[in-house]
């Protein structure tokens, strides 16, 4: 067996002939000359076996292989949701730690390089819109097989023509599959009616095996069907060979199973890829009142039976390694036809109930529901789940977005819930409580692609229609209010978040209660304001309450995990390096174990950690984690225009810095601060922060003047959006006081010290690890000025207060008293 076989349905033990269309097929895969083998598209009309001849190349020919994988191609977002499924066998970032985006391109990336495959066998079954995934297909060293019914592929990619079975093939097939009581002429007429048509074929002789019909009887049957049919003008692509032989299975079923023929059509308003099996489990309340087969699902033991009845009938594939049941798209096609609207419309229904049933225990930003959603997801667009005008099932249509965008399917997130707006507000108006809430999450997916301005005017005219409409103490409401505090964070706006969110928790305490999850994001969020305001003394109280209660309370893995880190990072911004390691070395092991290791917040830990570490004068180890993280960031975000990203180079360069690596430091860094501005904007204070960085290191690397002209404007952009009583500003004025000084200015340098210092003992107090730095500073630009006793005064008190904070041989004490000036750099914190 390949190192890697996933996903492929299970061989048919009755697959027939064929052998010189494999032959052909493997001859071309492997004559290619190219470095990169052309894909091939297993092309012909529905029915034909497309699908069945693709299966079988892949098991005849698995040895060949190091990796089989199997991916549906009906729709853009299985594609990408299949090909991440591919990243943890493959060793790459997971859908569950980089997103289904990013995982997908992880995965092209590796097969189009060979690495650690060469080779590789993709199958994209039912590709048959070349423009939507042409481009996600790769080309490589390995090969590549499409099905498709779609002509247009002939202009893309080799092709092979698919058609009806040959008259022996045919025969061959119909008495492997009739084992008794087939003759070859009976079996050679049967093929004649049937047009040889593969699925027909597979209708017919499970009919022949369940029924024990003669064959004469059977070509009758088939005729007066045919003429029956001829006259209801079918459409083009139903062959008329397999409309007939499905309609005599399905009469048959009838008489012996109707509660068979029932789930039958139910399946037929599904999409054609695999059903889970679970689907089919008793509904709960209220689903149960609406489902006109609540009976049938409460009876697991009847559900097993009709599915063995369809099955026998060959209506539809089981798969027992998988747990699921398939039908053809074509008898799905030939179901609902024969049914009028009402029929289908109560079918349709019913689908939806089964849908939003399957996904209502299960939280949709939860790790461990994703294989559940990710089973339900091809589903929801070929059901027509937009267009139901139920409020739970317009609910589950929310939880897939959030599930997309949960696992990093920002584009398909984004493109689903516009389809779902559109809809609903054509139907039930902009005023909608759905509508509303789609449009809260259309702007939680627009902020997370980077749209940090567009989210902030969605989310304030949504909001503010909520308040209107369903109330301030509305659970929808609050939960946008909520979310609009990021969008405040992301522009730059702190004190505007903070007054915004100390409101929300208001609110939230006084819907939800002060220990409801809801109310305890809402708390974690208020922290993280203060700790932006550098009011570090407040966020670390409410912070620690938070995560007390959040343990205590049984809240997601995620936001203990979050919470966890915060507390970490505010003993860190508090001066207490050591014990932000332990508590930091605390939260990670707990997000590796619970989460992985390469898990959003499992990393943005890892980042802060590595602060920690830096801090505590750990450098080595910082640094090897600092790069092990921007390395993973880098990888699962191919573009760096990512927060996490930027933040996570940020702390590589610092660490970089603190270990003597100046060079690669300040080229990194280079290249951060263009892509800052593009993030968040050129007036933002974390593009200010990258500047103070970027200034540091040319300072470092010879180029004070320059470094004083970058610090220079970025103290002057703080000042504006901060003032200058603040942990940023203040850690700018160091640096830009030991920039005039290293140009020669030295009363320039000390009396910007002098007041930076000031400042920083009424804001921090006179013991923490800045504020002893810009003391340590202003002592060398005292003695540079003439002014020995004052700076021997000041280094003693100095001194003294590193022994009892950091201890005396901290690298910071030591340099204090060598007389080496000293640096402290910008480590953006998580939004």
């Amino acid at each position: 067996m390949p190192a890697i076989w996933g996903r492929v349905p299970q061989q048919n033990k009755n697959f027939t002939g064929r052998k010189d269309l494999l032959d052909k097929l493997r001859a071309d895969l492997m004559t290619e000359t190219t470095a990169a083998v052309l894909p091939h598209a297993l092309h012909g009309l529905g029915g034909v076996g497309k699908t069945q001849l693709a299966m079988e190349y892949a098991h005849r020919f698995r040895r060949e292989y190091d990796l089989v994988w199997w991916i549906p191609a009906d729709q853009p977002m299985l594609v990408k949701s299949s090909l991440a499924g591919l990243a943890r066998e493959m060793k790459l970032p997971s859908a569950v730690s980089a997103g289904i985006e990013d995982a997908a391109e992880a995965v092209l990336d590796a097969l189009r390089r060979g690495e650690p495959y060469g080779r590789w066998l993709l199958v994209f079954d039912n590709a048959d819109d070349p423009e939507q995934i042409n481009d996600i297909i790769p080309r490589g060293p390995g090969h590549v097989l499409i099905t498709s019914r779609n002509h247009s592929w002939q202009g893309v990619v080799d092709t092979v023509t698919v058609d009806v079975f040959l008259r022996e093939e045919s025969k061959e097939f119909l008495l492997r599959r009739v084992r008794r009581g087939l003759s070859e002429e009976q079996a050679d007429r049967l093929a004649d009616a049937l047009g040889d048509l593969p699925l027909a074929l597979e209708q017919a002789g499970a009919f022949q095996v369940e029924s024990g019909m003669s064959v004469d009887e059977y070509l009758r049957l088939l005729r007066e069907q045919t003429t029956r049919l001829l006259g209801i003008n079918k459409a083009s692509d139903y062959p008329l060979s397999m409309t007939a032989a499905w309609a005599l299975s399905v009469a048959q079923l009838r008489g012996k199973s109707p509660e068979a023929v029932e789930l039958l059509r139910c399946c037929a308003f599904f999409g054609p890829e695999p059903i889970p099996r679970d689907v089919f489990e008793p509904l709960p309340e209220p689903f149960a009142a609406q489902s006109r087969m609540a009976d049938l699902f409460a009876d697991s033991i009847r559900v097993s039976g009709a599915v063995r009845e369809l099955g026998r009938y060959a209506l539809v594939r089981i798969d027992s390694e998988s747990r699921t049941l398939q039908v053809h798209r074509l008898v799905q096609a030939l179901l609902r036809d024969e049914l009028d609207d009402p029929e289908r419309a109560a079918f349709r229904r019913e689908v939806h109930l089964l849908l939003a049933a399957a996904a209502a225990p299960y939280e949709a930003d939860d790790t461990q529901s994703w294989p559940r959603y990710s089973g339900l997801l091809g589903h929801v667009a070929p059901a027509d789940v937009a267009s139901s005008h139920d409020p739970r099932i317009r609910s589950f249509a929310l939880n897939i977005v959030r599930y997309l965008y949960s696992s990093g399917d920002f584009l398909s997130a984004r493109s689903l819930v516009e389809r779902f707006i559109e809809r609903w507000r054509a139907d039930s108006g902009e005023d909608d409580r759905h509508v509303l809430s789609a449009h809260r999450h259309q702007a939680i997916v627009v902020r997370e692609l980077g749209e940090i301005q567009e989210s902030f005017d969605l989310n304030r005219r949504v909001l503010e229609r909520m308040r209107h409409v369903l109330g301030e103490d509305d659970g929808e409401t609050l939960l946008l209010t909520n979310s609009h505090g990021a969008d405040l964070r992301f522009r730059g706006d702190f004190q505007a978040a903070l007054e915004h969110d100390k409101e929300s928790l208001r609110r939230h305490e006084a819907v939800f209660g002060p220990s409801h999850r809801r109310t305890l994001r809402a708390m974690n969020n208020l922290a993280l304001d203060y700790l932006l305001l550098g009011d570090y003394a407040t966020a670390l109280e409410l912070q620690s309450r938070t995560f007390t209660l959040q343990k205590r309370s049984g809240s997601s893995k995620q936001n203990v995990l979050a919470s966890w880190n915060g507390l970490a990072r505010l003993l860190r911004l508090n001066g207490e390096y050591r014990q932000a390691c332990d508590i930091g070395e605390d939260a990670y092991e707990y997000g590796v174990q619970e989460l992985g290791r390469e898990h959003p917040w499992t990393l943005r830990t890892a980042k802060d950690l590595s602060i920690a570490k830096r801090r505590a004068g750990y450098i080595e180890e910082a640094l090897e984690l600092a790069r092990s993280t921007y390395d993973l960031q880098e990888r699962i975000f191919e573009e760096v225009d990512h927060p996490d990203t930027l933040a996570a180079a940020l702390c590589l360069a610092n660490a970089q810095r603190a270990y003597g690596e100046t060079g690669a430091a300040l080229e990194l860094l280079e290249d951060m601060t263009t892509r800052y501005p593009r993030m968040y904007g050129d007036d933002h204070p974390f593009k200010y922060g990258c500047d103070t960085n970027l200034a540091l290191l040319l300072r470092v690397n010879g180029q004070a003047e320059r470094a004083r002209d970058m610090d220079a404007r970025a103290l002057n952009g703080f000042d504006g959006r901060l003032t200058r009583d603040h942990h940023f500003s203040l850690t700018c004025a160091i640096n830009l006081a030991s920039d005039l000084a290293a140009l020669g200015d030295a009363e320039a340098a000390s009396e910007l010290g002098e007041d930076t210092l000031a400042r920083l003992r009424a804001l921090l107090g006179e013991s923490h690890p800045l504020t002893l730095a810009a003391a340590a500073n202003h002592v060398i630009d005292l003695r540079t000025v003439g002014d020995a006793e004052a700076a021997d005064t000041l280094l003693a008190d100095t001194l003294e207060r590193y022994v009892g904070v950091l201890g005396p041989e901290h690298p910071d004490a030591v340099a204090s008293r060598e007389g080496r000036r000293l640096d402290f750099d910008f480590d953006p914190p998580v939004l």
